[in-house]
């Protein structure tokens, strides 16, 4: 039998924007285990970036900005909801 290859395969990568990067930093690196693929700090936006490994192969992106807008939860928000 011959795997279907038409269908999504994967996802490379997800992103998301942090409040507080040395704490999200924390969470994903010590208490998840995630492994840090890259971490750069861009001067011009005032923001990080880390690259982040999960165990499927796939990358999480974690930025930081300075005094980005809370996600309003009612009524709930398009985009991103949650990742489990």
């Amino acid at each position: 039998m011959t795997p279907d290859t038409t269908g999504l395969l994967g996802i490379h990568h997800a992103a998301l924007i942090c409040s507080d990067y040395a704490r999200s930093k924390d969470f994903y690196v010590r208490v998840l285990g995630l492994r840090i693929v890259a971490e750069n700090h861009r001067a011009a936006r005032d923001s990080w970036k880390l690259d982040l490994a999960l165990p499927d192969g796939g990358q999480l992106e974690l930025f930081s900005f300075p005094s980005p807008p809370a996600r309003p939860s009612r009524p709930e928000a398009q985009g991103l909801r949650h990742l489990a």
